[in-house]
């Protein structure tokens, strides 16, 4: 069976491959659980954050954004005694602030998937790549999702790490095209959400 060839032999990276990267996911929970992980990865790698993900749900209240926006300084204290997960204040604190604006888009759009998709009109991206080299690290869309989410107060969201963010939940396929799971993604269009406006709104 061919793969893409980052996701390597460590078992835990290729399930991810197999299982969830790049599959378009909608749910706020799952948005948000990877816009917090995505920017935790800063500066590490994504193995080392997906051996921590199931620390990362317990010491995080599994996400829920409502929870994690009425973190307190005390709250900080621990996940920072915490070494399940990355231990990096300014990341810790990053992930409540990001809570408090996921809660402020939500409200002002209905949901997270609705504002949040809309940078690639609701359709994912299709590309053919045939190496892992053709890959861009950000491209003219997650540039403009960063600058955005910063607006809206969102922190970690730099234009490579919304393009991660974009490839994690299924915005764009960037499997190559030699690998089992692309043709698999490329088949799965789900039909545009009901009430969702154009990307030129944003």
């Amino acid at each position: 069976m061919v793969r893409c060839d980052w996701c390597g032999q460590d078992p835990l990276y290729v399930a991810y491959h197999d299982q969830e990267w790049g599959l378009p996911a909608y749910d706020d929970r799952r948005l948000f659980e990877m816009l917090v992980l995505e920017g935790a990865q800063a500066g590490l790698n994504w193995l080392t954050i997906l051996r921590k993900r199931e620390n990362y749900r317990q010491a995080f209240d599994r996400f829920d954004p409502e929870t994690m926006a009425a973190y307190g300084p005390a709250d900080v204290r621990r996940l920072m005694s915490d070494t399940g997960i990355v231990r990096n204040r300014l990341k810790i604190e990053a992930a409540v602030e990001n809570a408090r604006a996921f809660l402020a888009v939500s409200e002002a759009y209905g949901s997270f998937q609705r504002f949040i998709w809309r940078y690639v009109d609701f359709v994912p991206l299709q590309n053919r790549w045939r190496s892992i080299s053709e890959i861009p690290a950000m491209t003219a869309v997650s540039d403009r999702m960063s600058r955005d989410l910063k607006k809206r107060g969102f922190k970690f969201v730099g234009p490579t790490i919304c393009y991660a963010y974009m490839q994690s939940v299924g915005m764009v396929n960037d499997h190559v095209v030699h690998c089992f799971r692309h043709p698999i993604i490329a088949a799965h269009q789900p039909p545009r959400p009901i009430g969702c406006q154009s990307t030129t709104s944003i």
